[in-house]
């Protein structure tokens, strides 16, 4: 190998870690996972991390030069959303890896969520499998941006916080399959064990909207209808 052909990869490879840095932070990791469901403001952004605007601004600043994240003009403000699928994949597989690698990471996503499970999660290709010849209720316990946002075909929308004030009105023949931001995501475990102390039949989704729309399963929502006025 030529030092030439050496020093082409070397800053080739200088490139690949502008996004690994990009990476390196929890925070910037949670905007990424909150805007794998849809577009916000900044503002909004802020207000889940418990964070300051300014803050939160600068972690997206440092995610758009690394070409993760992408803005549009919306009025007065600015929204956010991912530069495509790829990033939401990244962040699920970077996630993945850490609790394969680390055993500090895989024992806290034991005792927080998988211990509080009583069942193992449906995977979204039996949940897909399953739907049309059984009957089932899709339930949504993300924000209500979220929902609009994209959600699966026909699922209900009960927002965690207001599942936890009011007993829901679900038909207890069926079973519930609720679902949240993803894997590691604890509204869902918090609806199970609410739902079930209500004697419902309930299972946890592994996956979120964006492994579900990846794997080539139908979405509902703003998002898909925008897309296709634009295609």
């Amino acid at each position: 190998m030529t030092h030439q052909t050496f020093s082409d990869r070397q800053t080739l490879f200088s490139q690949f870690a502008l996004v690994a840095d990009a990476l390196a932070h929890g925070h910037r990791l949670s905007l990424l996972e909150l805007l794998a469901q849809g577009e916000r403001r900044v503002e909004v952004l802020a207000g889940f991390l418990g964070i300051s605007i300014a803050s939160a601004s600068q972690h997206l600043q440092k995610l758009k030069r690394a070409g993760l994240v992408i803005d549009r003009p919306n009025g007065r403000h600015r929204l956010y959303r991912l530069s495509g699928d790829q990033v939401s994949s990244l962040v699920l597989s970077l996630e993945k890896v850490a609790e394969a690698s680390l055993a500090s990471v895989e024992k806290l996503v034991h005792e927080q969520i998988r211990s509080r499970d009583e069942e193992p999660p449906i995977r979204a290709t039996e949940l897909w499998a399953r739907m049309g010849q059984e009957p089932l209720v899709l339930l949504d316990v993300r924000p209500a941006e979220e929902y609009r946002a994209g959600h699966l075909p026909g699922a209900i929308h009960i927002p965690w916080e207001q599942l936890r004030r009011e007993s829901p009105d679900l038909p207890h023949e069926s079973m519930i399959v609720v679902y949240c931001r993803g894997p590691y995501c604890f509204l869902a475990l918090e609806a199970l064990k609410a739902l079930r102390r209500q004697g419902y039949r309930v299972r946890r989704l592994e996956e979120g909207v964006p492994e579900w729309r990846r794997l080539g399963f139908p979405v509902e929502g703003e998002a898909v209808e925008t897309e296709r006025a634009l295609g």
